[in-house]
Formats: C-alpha cells, sequence, structure tokens
C-alpha cells in the first residue's frame, strides 16, 4: 500500500510513488493487534496533511473533553496541562479558553508552526521517554498529560507512556483516547488501517502496557469519535485497574478477541465489503450516474486501493482541509477538488470517504441534497442514504 497521507502534487510524480507492506498480526500471547513493518516515523509524521480542527464534530469533541478533563482535576489557572501529539492545537485551545496553561508537542514542523500562530506553544519534537524527564526539569509536573490517537503510532509505547508518567504530577492523570479494535472488528472498519497506525488496542493490552509503564487505568470512557474509541485515564500510585477496565476485557473476550478465528472471520467479512462496494459501483456507473467522494481522509485511501477504486469510478472527491485540495490521493491518484465542486458538477452519487463524519456532511451539503443528489456509505456495508 502507499501511506495513507502522503497525497501527491503532479501526474509525474506517481511513476516513483513507494509503497510499504500493509499486514496486520495478532498475537497469542498478549492480544495486541499490530503492523510488523515499521515505517520511519521521519517519514509519516514530519510534514503531515491530517488537521484536528478541519471538522466541527472534532471541534465539539475537544470542546467536552476539556470540560471533563477541568472538571475531573478541577482545573485552575496555576495549572498545567500537555497534549502529546497536539497537531494544530485543537483540544489545547479550549484549554485556553478555561483559563489553564498549556504546552504541545508536536512532531510535524508544518502543523507545530500553524498552532505556534494560532496562539498554543508547542515544540516540535518526537516525544519519547527522555523528552519527558525533559520537560519536567524545564516546565514542572503537569496536571493532565493527554495523547489522543497518537498511541497506535508509537513503534515503543512503553517508553512513550513512561514518559507521560514522569511527566504528570503525583495527583494528575495521563489520558489517551485510541480506536477501540472492538468497534474496528464489529463495525468492519478496516479503513482504519494503514501504516501509520501500528497497533490497533483493544483493553487487554493496554491495561498490560499500562502497568509495565508505572500506571493503573482508574477511569474508562467509550467515546464515539474515529468510529468509536476509548478514553482512558491513567495515574500513578493508584493500587490497581478500575472496575470498568476489568470488565471491559472480560467484554473483549466474549466477543472472541482473543482468539484468531475471530480476525479470520473479520478478514472474510472484508473481502465480501469490498465485493459489495465495487458491485454497487460499477451497477451505477454502468446505469449512466456519476460519482465522486467527499473527502480524502487516511482510512479512505486505504479504502480505496484495498478496493481498486481509481479515477475510472471516481472522478474526483472533494475536501475541506486546503493541504489536500489541488494534489491527488496516494496510490488511486484520485483528483482532490474543494467541497464546492459538488455544487458545481453535481453527481449523481458521492461515497462519503469520511464516513466517520456521515452526519456533519449531511448537514453541510443540504443543497447538495436538496437538488436530488445520493450519499453512499461504504463501511461496515454500502448503503445508500
Amino acid at each position: 500500500m502507499p501511506l495513507a497521507n502522503s497525497f501527491l502534487s503532479t501526474p509525474e510524480e506517481f511513476s516513483a510513488e513507494s509503497r510499504f507492506p500493509l499486514d496486520v498480526y495478532f498475537c497469542e500471547n498478549c492480544t495486541l493487534v499490530q503492523l510488523l513493518d515499521v515505517v520511519d516515523p521521519e517519514v509519516l509524521f514530519s510534514h503531515y496533511v491530517y488537521l484536528t480542527g478541519a471538522s466541527e464534530t472534532m471541534r465539539a469533541h475537544f470542546r467536552g473533553y476539556a470540560r471533563r478533563v477541568a472538571e475531573l482535576l478541577s482545573l485552575s489557572p496555576r495549572d498545567f496541562v500537555v497534549e502529546v501529539a497536539s497537531n494544530d492545537g485543537s483540544l489545547l485551545k479550549e484549554f485556553q479558553q478555561l483559563g489553564v496553561q498549556t504546552l504541545g508537542v508536536e512532531p510535524a514542523r508544518n502543523i507545530a508552526e500553524q498552532a505556534r500562530r494560532d496562539g498554543v506553544p508547542t515544540i516540535t519534537e518526537f516525544f519519547n521517554a527522555a523528552l519527558g524527564r525533559e520537560l519536567r526539569t524545564r516546565y514542572g509536573a503537569a496536571r493532565a498529560v493527554m495523547a489522543n490517537n497518537v498511541l497506535a503510532h508509537v513503534d515503543d509505547p512503553v517508553d512513550f507512556l513512561r514518559g507521560c508518567a514522569t511527566l504528570v504530577s503525583d495527583d494528575g492523570l495521563v489520558i489517551w483516547e485510541v480506536p477501540h479494535l472492538l468497534e474496528l472488528i464489529a463495525r468492519l472498519e478496516y479503513d482504519t488501517i494503514y501504516h501509520e497506525h501500528l497497533c490497533y488496542y483493544s483493553a487487554t493490552p493496554l491495561l498490560r502496557l499500562a502497568e509495565r509503564s508505572g500506571l493503573r487505568i482508574v477511569r474508562v470512557e467509550q467515546v464515539p469519535v474515529h468510529g468509536g474509541s476509548l478514553r482512558m485515564y491513567a495515574a500513578r500510585g493508584a493500587n490497581g485497574h478500575a472496575a470498568e477496565a476489568l470488565a471491559l476485557v472480560g467484554q473483549e473476550r466474549r466477543h472472541g478477541l482473543a482468539e484468531f478465528a475471530r480476525y479470520e472471520r473479520f478478514a472474510a467479512e472484508v473481502c465480501r465489503n469490498r465485493t459489495a462496494l465495487r458491485g454497487l459501483l460499477e451497477q451505477l456507473r454502468h446505469a449512466g450516474q456519476t460519482l465522486a467522494g467527499y473527502g480524502a481522509p487516511a482510512k479512505g485511501n486505504t479504502l480505496l486501493n484495498y478496493c481498486g477504486i481509481g479515477p475510472a469510478l471516481l472522478p474526483f472527491t472533494v475536501d475541506r482541509n486546503p493541504w489536500k485540495v489541488g494534489r491527488y490521493t496516494p496510490g488511486m491518484h484520485i483528483p482532490v477538488l474543494p467541497v464546492s465542486a459538488l455544487l458545481e458538477r453535481r453527481p449523481d452519487y458521492v461515497l462519503i470517504l469520511a464516513w466517520n463524519l456521515a452526519d456533519e456532511i449531511l448537514l453541510q451539503q443540504a443543497e447538495y441534497v436538496r437538488g436530488g443528489g445520493r450519499f453512499i456509505v461504504p463501511i461496515p456495508e454500502p448503503k445508500v442514504i
């Protein structure tokens, strides 16, 4: 597969595009689902095109997230919070609105610079245990250290979490969000698999990782973002994991996540999805209907490449992210146009590649729908809405 966020600027780049193995493995000892082929993080993340603040859905999520943490810790203007992989600072801006001091750690130079321009203090580094020690010495202990949708990107998660544990205060919390493997499997969210995501976490390996990092899970929340995620709150010095964390381990085992047979069944379901989705799109095209895509997310590029959906089926897709517009999707080389192209060109059907934002997209595109346009959601099964 090509790298899911490596968009191309011109057709001349197509022939030199790099591809890497994308094989998923299951560990029978600890039940972690993971990639074994690791792409250099400098290649993946030093220049990045995903912006957390590009979606109103995510901005609303961050507003609630910041309020939740502020209430749990009774944060005041004297307190200090850190977000690792802070992206454009969307979450930290919400803490700033609450009067809390913030610091972001973001390895993507282009995005870190944008965050600083927007008033969010940001260090451009990859986070690890050594940096956690350095930041504690330089800034003092943080009441909250947050790591959202980054733990899955890290090749040494124990070192990463030890850095978080070093940086957090004795009365603080280390908080992370990760897509939940149970939801990925149940909802057939196979497009979430790409090279940036080295691990696909369930509660069982997460509890083990926390223990090895000197942390214990004191609270678990299940949140709807990214197709269903776990938000775990961890602390130093706690006696054991919270009851809801242990209950989640039992729920996952009852759903077969500790057995390889469940993943074999998942693979067969994924194959059926590809056949059904391509069949629907080809049927519409043969009937003379025009097609396009909505969104150019990383997950969409896994789906497009795995299903072999290129410009012959989807002549273009649209996106609100200015860093993607005017470029071509990895592998399938579909042009990315501004969202205004939907009303200008009025395709009959639009495949929502950013299906996790479907509700937001439908609201934004009410005029397109009133004009007779139809949307297709590909996951968990292709459906016209």
